[in-house]
């Protein structure tokens, strides 16, 4: 229903909209956090440039591409290049530690209060940086579960052992053809649990995180912050909209709006809303201070 609706981007002075977000985060009595890959690009998870170059160069040599997001869609020949490739993504964007203390940060900011993050990032950076995990709902799956490419079943598997025995036993960026994942249940290939089209498997943790989200938002109907970081228009239906939509609905909600060239909100809500165009880390910092 927003797709037509006019947006104002961010018009008001930088310093005093960090101080009128600080007065929100303060004031409030819950606040939900909505997270697009802005933020974890904050944090200095990105898929090129000099990342690229430490992790992957050797790929990139041989396969002709200059990013990581790239290599997962490249055509690989076999099964053993194809995981050489998607074990070493997985491990460097799931199971290391992002470059910089952006996520530990915001932590620091709402740890106090009645929180609740919703994010379409997979890479896991808000359990690693210490946020409960009772708070946190992954819409769009988890780079460190795989699922069955049938599926046969809303089964999800912990690939963490599996993936480091990849990284580690791979060679001329091939993996051994015995390493190759596979379904315990029924055989067949092993696949990323992330939403790219229908065969997306729900399994039980990801309803029980759904069913917390919406509790969560049914228990505060009052003052509240919808704090959206990092969200842009890929699929602006599981988060910008319905912020927008129940601040609309809530007149002592308020919306705020953290992002890179794209911190805009409805003029029906510009009254309730607070919209910075920058860095994410660089605002957390400011409103830590």
């Amino acid at each position: 229903m927003f797709g037509r609706i006019s947006t104002m981007k961010s018009t008001g002075n930088y310093s005093d909209e960090i101080k009128r977000l600080k007065k929100a985060i303060e004031e409030t009595d819950a606040i939900v956090i909505g997270a697009g890959a802005g933020l974890s690009t904050s944090a200095g998870f990105v898929y090129n440039g000099e990342r690229f170059e430490k992790h992957f160069s050797e790929f990139g040599k041989k396969y002709g591409f200059k990013d990581m997001y790239s290599g997962g869609f490249y055509p690989y020949e076999t099964p053993e290049e194809m995981w050489a490739y998607w074990s070493k993504f997985i491990f460097v964007n799931r199971y290391m530690d992002a470059p910089k203390p952006v996520y530990e940060h915001l932590l620091s900011l709402v740890k106090d209060k009645e929180y609740f993050v919703i994010t379409t990032n997979v890479d896991h950076c808000f359990q690693k940086a210490g946020f409960d995990k009772k708070r946190l709902f992954y819409t769009q799956g988890d780079y460190g579960l795989f699922q069955c490419s049938e599926p046969c079943s809303d089964e999800t598997y912990e690939n963490e052992e599996m993936v480091r025995n990849m990284v580690e036993r791979q060679k001329d960026m091939k993996i051994p053809k015995d390493l190759i994942p596979k379904c315990p249940k029924c055989g067949k290939p092993l696949t990323m649990n992330l939403r790219s089209d229908e065969k997306f498997v729900e399994d039980a943790g990801w309803h029980e995180a759904a069913a917390r989200y919406h509790d969560f938002l049914n228990g505060h109907d009052g003052k509240i912050l919808y704090l959206e970081l990092g969200v842009g228009y890929n699929t602006p239906g599981i988060i910008k909209y319905p912020f927008w939509q129940m601040t609309a609905d809530n007149p002592d909600a308020t919306y705020a709006c953290v992002n890179f060239g794209e911190a805009v909100c409805p003029d029906d809500i510009r009254e309730q809303a607070v919209c910075i165009d920058g860095d994410i880390g660089m605002v957390i910092d400011e409103l830590r201070k």
